[in-house]
């Protein structure tokens, strides 16, 4: 199960760096008479926190086909340090073990990218051509969001509900100017000092430890698809002597053939193109063709719609959809050479 990340409790505080002074005054008294007020006063700088979270947007895994290019997973990233940092992005897969939504992960996506979104172009909160592909968040205000998007492209040929799990880390980084990542963030070794200490605060996330300057997150690709299966059955229809009562396969007789496509799985099958060459023993049915039609147990009901094509020898025809869970046919007949 994904690790629960540290919730957003409590604001980023005072900026780092600050300095805090207090004055304390006494006022007394000599013999009744008022004396000079005395005060002392006390500075310390305010230390630096360091603190982020890394948030799956969603609590759904993104369905996916396969062949899809650039499917996408939606994070965010959010500063709770009370100080402007760079945060250093990596996206990962994991390789087995139970993805964040369930199920195994048993493939990798390829050609991983990260973008973070542009809140001035296209759609706020959805990825669009203007958001920026990114290695860093730069220049993340405290307390401000980041919208992060990890794009992947899904092999062709996964089998239905097949699943990669993807995670994205980001890492605090300091001191660099806008337009260019910073440096790595040291935690303050030993006692308090006088100058802008670090504390790391971040809590424990997918990929990371805690108190790390690192936070992760996860999310996982499942696909989504149609599982074909092909059933070939043939019934004799009628012969010249018996006609429809107990016809035999002799010269002469007509034989239909069904061509059932069943779809196991869990997205429609669109343009199912179906073809068969006639044996050369047979003589195609001109007109024949049937196409859509539904299954009984075993049996082809003659219930398609008119269509398809024959070009000698081949019985041609496409069902337009394939439901998820549904079986549909293709129908034709030829006689006996």
């Amino acid at each position: 199960m994904q690790l629960s990340p540290p919730r957003r409790l409590f604001a980023a505080g005072t900026t780092a760096g600050s300095s805090i002074t207090n004055t304390a005054t006494v006022d007394f008294q000599v013999g009744g008479v008022a004396q000079v007020q005395q005060s002392a006063s006390d500075t310390f700088v305010v230390d630096r926190k360091i603190n982020l979270l890394v948030e799956e947007v969603g609590t759904v895994t993104t369905n996916v086909v396969p062949g899809q290019a650039g499917a996408i997973t939606t994070f965010q990233v959010t500063n709770l340090s009370n100080e402007g940092l760079d945060f250093l992005l990596a996206a990962t897969q994991i390789t087995g073990g139970t993805a964040v939504h369930g199920g195994t992960d048993n493939f990798n996506a390829a050609n991983l990218r990260i973008y973070r979104d542009n809140p001035t172009t296209g759609t706020v909160g959805s990825w669009d051509a203007g958001d920026a592909l990114v290695t860093y968040v730069d220049e993340l205000a405290a307390d401000a969001t980041a919208r992060i998007f990890i794009l992947a492209d899904i092999p062709i040929g996964l089998a239905n509900n097949s699943v990669a799990g993807v995670q994205l880390r980001a890492t605090a980084r300091e001191g660099g100017t806008a337009g260019s990542q910073g440096l790595p963030v040291t935690q303050t070794a030993g006692a308090n000092t006088a100058a802008k200490d670090t504390v790391f605060a971040d809590g424990i996330g997918v990929n990371d430890a805690n108190r790390d300057a690192a936070h992760s997150a996860a999310d996982d690709y499942t696909v989504q698809t149609a599982t074909l299966t092909v059933t070939k059955t043939s019934r004799v229809i009628s012969d010249p002597f018996n006609l429809t009562s107990n016809p035999k396969m002799i010269p002469g007789a007509t034989i239909e053939y069904c061509i059932a496509v069943a779809n196991t799985g869990s997205a429609d099958a669109t343009s199912v193109a179906i073809s068969d060459s006639v044996p050369t023993q047979l003589t195609y049915t001109a007109s024949t063709i049937l196409l859509g039609g539904t299954v009984t147990g075993t049996t082809c009901n003659a219930d398609g719609s008119a269509g398809g094509s024959y070009a000698a020898p081949v019985v041609s025809g496409t069902i337009a959809t394939v439901a998820a869970g549904a079986t549909r046919t293709l129908v034709f007949r030829a006689t006996v050479n």
